[in-house]
């Protein structure tokens, strides 16, 4: 016997109670399910108004996961790419750069541990530091070692 069909109120909530959702994110996953009658937009709205949706909670979570292993550059994009624009990811960016360095020395702290040696090491420290997105400037200071950073 098949399990009773969820309603999209039912799916949403599902999906939220197991971790944050950026509205573009959680509309496209209701869509699938969506029947005709049903208003994604409208529901979505509801689930904003009583707060059981909400952006910046989930833009918090996003960087809290992301931040450790990845920079500023990479975070942005995936932000962008979950809807978030304007003056919200304008903030974001602000609260991220305050402690790029820091966690640029720290992921290549975790990785390396030491500084090159040769030309060949170092291109290979920096190349991946760059595909984690961050800064030149982070990625520089990161490359010095670790005790010539300063907070």
């Amino acid at each position: 016997m098949a399990a009773a069909e969820l309603s999209l109120k039912a799916r949403a909530l599902r999906l939220l109670s197991q971790r944050e959702h950026s509205r573009l994110e959680l509309g496209r996953k209701l869509a699938r399910y969506a029947q005709e009658g049903d208003d994604v937009e409208a529901l979505l709205d509801l689930l904003e108004q009583n707060r059981w949706l909400s952006q910046e909670r989930f833009s918090e979570a996003l960087i809290h996961r992301r931040s450790a292993r990845y920079g500023n550059g990479r975070i942005v994009a995936e932000l962008q790419s979950h809807g978030i624009r304007g003056e919200e990811l304008d903030r974001l960016k602000q609260g991220l750069a305050s402690d790029e360095t820091a966690r640029c020395v720290e992921v290549w702290q975790r990785k390396f541990g030491s500084v090159a040696e040769d030309v060949q090491q170092r291109n290979k420290q920096m190349r991946f530091l760059l595909q984690r997105g961050f800064s030149q400037r982070a990625v520089q200071t990161a490359l010095k070692g670790s005790e010539h950073f300063e907070e």
